[in-house]
């Protein structure tokens, strides 16, 4: 537990400036402001991600770089879906969010956590949340994985994506532990691994380095790809058999929006094309990092502007599609004149889609101020017409 007058005075001043409280302390010297500020700072990052935590008093956090590495509860609850059984290890524990998440659907859950202060203070919280069937370690998490007498019905890893440098890596051979080298050891210990990578990482090409894939997981939060999630089993399987789930959360749960598909079937799915109709389709970004591209057309029954322009029209307005849907006012030259005759406000959001020019000097060029209710899209025809598309959000 936190001493009780700093505990105090941080749940009092939850939303205080932390800058100016390390530059100009209360004249209070009996307090810790530095332990203080810390505080403050790491549960003002954590209010959106962890809004039980953050409302919880007590709890302590540890320091707010750990914070913003750790899973949402959101997405925290989402992997813990996709896992059951009795004993689940998690290899690189961290603050721990995921480990709680866990441990509401396995019967035993294994901490491990190479920092001991990470570890006290993860341990900690989560006992104050309830947790009574998790075992803490501090110590190497590939170590303790060995140590198991008989294998853990899944491990957990979320790799440490930064460098020595304090940089950010990508590809899991740069991250800590490195699966690809520790992939014998972690399939003999455990029947089945969940990893979780950088949102920027080639699914295509870690497919081609961890063969016993089974499913591929995209979760994204309000349209940002928030991490993907490979689920590996003992036996190695096609690529294109490996089950593929665009999922993106939305601030009203029942909209969330999640689209399933084998991998395979999206390279033979037709594809349609057609010029704008009436309503305008945009995939979420959970969608087209998946690389469904061709798939959520033909299951939405939508058609293709252009071969490689990945929004979507139809006449009539299609339901439940995966992404944003706009309706097409009108469709002109990516013109200034023709422009301004459409949009005399000369203020739209635009985007560009397949279109030979970046927003900001598209934007200069049109002479538009950004924001608005108005939705621009700048893309190529599958005639190579290069055309502005005014729509109104659906």
């Amino acid at each position: 537990m936190l001493p009780a007058p700093e505990q105090a005075y941080i749940l009092t001043h939850l939303t205080a400036d932390v800058r100016a409280l390390v530059l100009n302390p209360p004249a209070q010297p009996k307090l810790d402001y530095r332990l203080v500020a810390e505080q403050i700072q790491a549960r003002q990052k954590a209010r959106e991600k962890l809004p039980h935590w953050y409302a919880n008093p007590d709890l302590i956090f540890p320091a707010a770089l750990s914070v913003e590495q750790a899973s949402s509860e959101q997405t925290a609850a989402y992997k813990a879906s996709l896992v059951s059984g009795e004993l689940l290890i998690d290899l690189t524990g961290g603050m721990g969010v995921d480990t709680a998440a866990f441990a509401g659907r396995m019967n035993q859950v294994i901490y491990v956590e190479r920092s001991n202060v990470l570890t006290a203070i993860a341990a900690h919280n989560l006992r104050a949340l309830g947790h009574a069937t998790i075992d803490f370690i501090t110590g190497d998490g590939l170590d303790q994985l060995a140590r198991l007498s008989i294998p853990a019905d899944w491990a957990y890893l979320d790799p440490a994506r930064r460098d020595d440098r304090g940089g950010r890596v990508v590809q899991l051979a740069d991250c800590e532990p490195d699966v690809l080298n520790q992939l014998p050891l972690l399939l003999a210990k455990a029947n089945r691994l969940l990893i979780k990578t950088a949102p920027l990482l080639d699914i295509e090409a870690t497919l081609r380095v961890l063969p016993t894939t089974q499913a591929v997981h995209v979760v994204a939060a309000q349209g940002e790809v928030k991490e993907t999630l490979f689920v590996l089993g003992q036996t190695p399987i096609a690529s294109t058999d490996v089950q593929m789930t665009a999922v993106n959360f939305r601030d009203i749960p029942l909209d969330n929006q999640v689209f399933t598909y084998k991998r395979g079937d999206e390279s033979s799915a037709p594809v349609a094309l057609s010029n704008p109709l009436t309503y305008l389709y945009e995939p979420n970004a959970a969608v087209l990092k998946a690389g469904a591209f061709r798939l959520v057309g033909q299951q939405f029954g939508l058609a293709k502007l252009a071969p490689h322009s990945h929004l979507y029209t139809s006449r009539e307005l299609v339901a439940a599609f995966p992404g944003r849907v706009f309706r097409v006012e009108a469709i002109c030259k990516p013109n200034r004149a023709e422009v301004r005759k459409i949009l005399p406000s000369q203020q739209a959001n635009l985007t560009v889609r397949n279109f030979p020019e970046t927003v900001a000097r598209l934007r200069q060029t049109l002479a538009l101020r950004e924001g608005g209710n108005t939705y621009i899209f700048a893309t190529t025809f599958a005639n190579n017409d290069k055309r502005l598309l005014v729509t109104q959000k659906v």
